[in-house]
């Protein structure tokens, strides 16, 4: 079953022009990932400088590998130095910036104007994407950071789609506009929280944001310390800045006509089954759409697929409502999770019709998994005769990454994902 996609009255340009598909790249395996399931580009960052700390993030070293990876693979690279500077970073950006130009990425994705600035000085042959940090709400500031010298806005996520529209219409063609389509959404202003820096002295906009907005909260009345008010709607707290998660797979006619160049999907965190999953969900939609307009429906099992990720509820965020009318707060658990890897494939012997397995998590004889190639729809097997590296029988994998053998019924492409359903505990990896 399919369904018409929600347009809200806005009609495509067709031809549509091919929007890129931007994928998050927290590591190495991350970048790979997102490249083998369809990403036109990849955004990563450094071990400084980028707003996501918690990231494995590359060295510099690393970086022009993956640069020339994913290079070799006519997919674009842009590298995050989106950070809030302060003092003491100046220099330390001059380093970086200089470095990276033989490097040579595809973007570097800014919002502090000095950064901007050593950035012009520096590296001045990189083009320059300003990062959603910036709050870009307008024209005429999307005009005043192309008179700079940016090629790109990442476009402040409160933006609806017919403010993007109006955008789009006041703004020189070639200027490129991106916006989120995907993934979690802050509950601060385009992400600039001093949450994490008042309660933990961890700074978000430094890039170390300890994410305080999903923790549980009571409130004390001054004159009564011992008697907490809990503000909750169950018996597990309550969660009032635990903002939903942002979908918007069923309106890829809607983000195309409102004039958006690149789809970008939230996620250098995430695990690389959530950036396969996500990934492989949007190029579908987008080849699907781009191939047909007029014939365009909405595929049940791209949902399906994106709802087997850990996340939050789905919303639509600021793209079609505003919260005053349709709240975007989700007051119960933090996550939701329908599925769990069990393991990545790392080849596949045709002789044999056996698929070399690395775990990741347990997987027992007589259950059934799904295998998610990068291409094509899953199918599902019922795991029977594993083997282990000496190819003695074995009848679970108990061991974190072990390797192993898996009888499958047709070829298997190497990094497809094993995954087990109903799993509402166990991380997907």
């Amino acid at each position: 079953m399919t369904r018409k996609p929600m347009t809200e009255g806005l009609v495509p340009p067709f031809p549509a022009k091919r929007p890129e598909l931007l994928a998050p790249a927290g590591d190495r395996n991350k970048l790979e990932t997102a490249i083998a399931y369809g990403a036109d580009a990849v955004y990563l960052g450094s071990k400084s400088f980028s707003l996501r700390a918690q990231s494995s993030n590359f060295t510099l070293e690393e970086l022009a590998d993956a640069v020339r990876y994913a290079h070799d693979r006519q997919v674009k690279t842009y590298v995050a130095a989106n950070i809030l500077a302060h003092p003491q970073d100046q220099s330390v950006l001059r380093e970086f910036l200089r470095a990276l130009r033989p490097i040579g990425p595809d973007g570097l994705i800014i919002s502090d104007p000095g950064v901007f600035v050593l950035a012009r000085e520096e590296a001045p042959e990189i083009p320059i994407h300003i990062s959603t940090q910036a709050s870009v709400t307008n024209a005429e500031s999307v005009l005043f950071w192309a008179r700079q010298g940016a090629s790109r806005i990442v476009l402040a996520r409160e933006l609806g789609l017919d403010e993007i529209r109006a955008i789009r219409d006041q703004i020189p063609p070639e200027i490129e506009l991106e916006g989120f389509v995907h993934g979690a959404m802050c509950m601060a202003y385009s992400g600039r929280c001093l949450l994490s820096n008042f309660l933990t002295g961890r700074g978000a906009n430094q890039g170390e944001c300890a994410q305080p907005c999903r923790w549980e909260y009571e409130i004390h009345e001054i004159k009564r310390p011992d008697q907490p008010l809990l503000l909750t709607e169950d018996g597990r707290g309550s969660y009032l800045m635990n903002s939903r998660d942002l979908c918007l797979i069923e309106h890829i006619p809607a983000l195309l006509a409102a004039g958006l160049s690149s789809f970008k999907i939230e996620g250098r965190v995430k695990s690389a089954f959530y950036v396969a999953t996500v990934v492989k969900a949007y190029r579908e939609a987008i080849d699907q759409y781009l191939a047909d307009p007029d014939h365009y429906a909405v595929d049940p099992a791209w949902l399906s697929d994106l709802a087997k990720t850990v996340h939050r509820p789905f919303d639509t965020g600021f793209y079609f409502s505003r919260p005053a009318v349709d709240a975007k707060i989700y007051l119960q658990d933090t996550q939701v999770r329908e599925a769990a890897v069990v393991g990545v494939v790392e080849a596949y012997l045709p002789d044999s019709g056996l698929a070399f397995v690395q775990q990741r998590n347990k997987v027992s004889a007589g259950e059934t998994v799904e295998i998610v190639p990068p291409k094509g729809r899953h199918f599902e097997i019922e795991v029977q005769d594993m083997l282990d590296l000496e190819r003695q029988p074995i009848t679970s994998t108990p061991h974190p990454k072990m390797y192993f053998f898996l009888p499958v019924p047709e070829p298997v492409v190497t990094g497809s994902f094993i995954r087990r359903l109903g799993d509402k505990d166990t991380p997907s990896k």
